[in-house]
């Protein structure tokens, strides 16, 4: 087809050929890339923006199981992270509304940015102070609120993140920002834990939510010299006219603008379901951590350290890569290595209280998870016009955190009813969707090799078919 082999030219005057593929760079270009101003900005942005999501989610999980929750009580927890999947509903605000005051003083982006991380530090010190034993529905209460100022966080940090970088330098930025994110799990995570285990600091859970609170200020740093963005809302006084042009331009306008493109209903499927398995098996790996007789030392020294650099070396192996070889062979490739991830901790739960097959399994998981997420979140960002970035990188996130949000909510049924080692091999066959509807779309043209996708604008043409 005419998308498949067309040519594309850089702003380098280089071309793309072989159906789309990138020009190939030098090693010692593609390296650079990771020290530059950009993509060390996104690094510091994905520590702010991953920790909120994981002390909702792992953490708590984690612990939920030492207080003796149930699993079942357990997985329903998940829904907490309903926000993210609803996002979309608000972006619109984030692109079209500048903050009175601090937007002239700092910008747009960064009066967004620096507005709620105040109000999600203060909402977390609530979360970590409520008691989930007698107090479950305050508990619940400050968590649904933790994820809506997270998920909006996170609107603004993924709109900013892909304002500041180049084409050039979106790949090699998302694998940053992936790092960054990481360091944010594992801080929330393995250091959340350690802060309030008696294994550690035995500081408690109140104390170890309120020090975990301040990895908002690394995205506040990168700020400093990222600038303010490149979203600038226009201020008109009240009227139904500014309503109108208001919803016209921030509302309808994004949501026309993809749904024009080629294959777009496809493409939302596909998001929906490309990381299906691995939102689930990874969703209840703290259980099965605690259910197979795994200390907190254990659980800190391998679910989090050694995965830690697995993760590092996958995203920064990931960006490299799309760089070389381009978008489509590569969401293959991670769609296919995800299911494999799956069955190593059915082999785990299967064999029992093994330290090296746990090992095993967390370092290959992590690695493989971080190809892949590297490779989704870059696509994610190809997928999105720079004149509507955080209303259109938060519908993609959103449809992609519906699997993650509601699928994984009866997860803990799912593990009661198959054993866990049927539960893992029951995640590693739900890849398969995703990359089902990905043959679709690489049949019909709709998935390129360069990093801008069909229909995107803004990119100096990069991603569109040939006429």
């Amino acid at each position: 087809m005419a998308s498949r082999r067309s040519a594309t030219r850089y702003k380098d005057g280089m071309e793309k050929t072989e159906k789309g593929a990138p020009p190939r760079r030098r090693l010692s270009e593609t390296l650079r890339d990771y020290v530059r101003p950009g993509p060390l900005g996104a690094f510091l942005l994905g520590i702010s923006s991953g920790f909120p999501l994981t002390l909702l989610l792992a953490t708590m999980s984690y612990w939920l199981s030492k207080i003796g929750i149930d699993k079942k009580t357990i997985g329903f927890a998940f829904a907490l992270g309903t926000p993210y999947t609803l996002k979309w509903l608000w972006a619109p605000l984030i692109d079209g509304i500048a903050l009175p005051f601090i937007s002239r003083l700092v910008g747009q982006r960064r009066a967004w940015l620096y507005s709620v991380q105040i109000l999600l530090v203060i909402a977390l010190i609530e979360l970590g102070a409520s008691d989930p034993v007698h107090h479950i529905a305050r508990f619940a209460v400050w968590g649904v609120i933790v994820a809506f100022l997270a998920a909006t966080q996170d609107i603004v940090i993924d709109a900013y993140r892909i304002e500041t970088l180049t084409d050039e330098q979106l790949a090699q930025g998302t694998a940053t920002n992936q790092v960054g994110y990481r360091t944010g799990n594992l801080l929330a995570g393995a250091g959340t834990i350690y802060l309030a285990s008696t294994e550690g600091l035995s500081l408690g859970w109140p104390m170890a939510y309120a020090i975990t609170a301040a990895l908002v200020i690394p995205g506040s740093i990168a700020s400093l010299w990222l600038g303010p963005g490149k979203r600038t809302a226009v201020r008109e006084g009240f009227s139904f006219a500014a309503f109108t042009h208001f919803l016209k331009h921030n509302v309808v306008a994004p949501f026309l603008d993809f749904f024009k493109r080629p294959g777009a209903w496809l493409i939302l499927l596909f998001v929906m379901t490309y990381k299906l398995g691995d939102a689930v098996g990874q969703n209840m790996l703290s259980p099965m951590v605690v259910h197979q007789g795994f200390t907190d030392t254990d659980y800190i020294a391998i679910n989090k350290l050694v995965g830690f650099w697995c993760l590092v070396i996958g995203s920064l192996v990931a960006g490299a890569m799309i760089a070389r070889f381009g978008m489509s062979r590569l969401l293959f490739g991670a769609g296919i290595i995800m299911a494999i991830a799956n069955l190593m901790f059915a082999s785990v739960a299967y064999t029992g209280h093994s330290v090296a097959l746990l090992t095993l399994a967390v370092a290959t998981e992590n690695l493989f998870a971080a190809i892949s997420l590297t490779v989704f979140a870059t696509y994610l960002a190809g997928l999105s016009n720079t004149a509507f970035t955080a209303t259109q990188y938060a519908l993609l996130s959103s449809v992609a955190a519906i699997a993650r949000t509601f699928a994984t909510t009866p997860s803990g049924y799912a593990a009661a009813a198959f054993g866990w080692p049927g539960f893992y091999i029951f995640c590693s066959g739900l890849a398969i969707p995703g990359l089902f509807f990905l043959w679709l779309m690489h049949r019909a043209g709709f998935v390129v090799e360069s990093v801008r996708q069909i229909g995107v604008e803004g990119a100096a043409g990069e991603g569109k078919p040939a006429g």
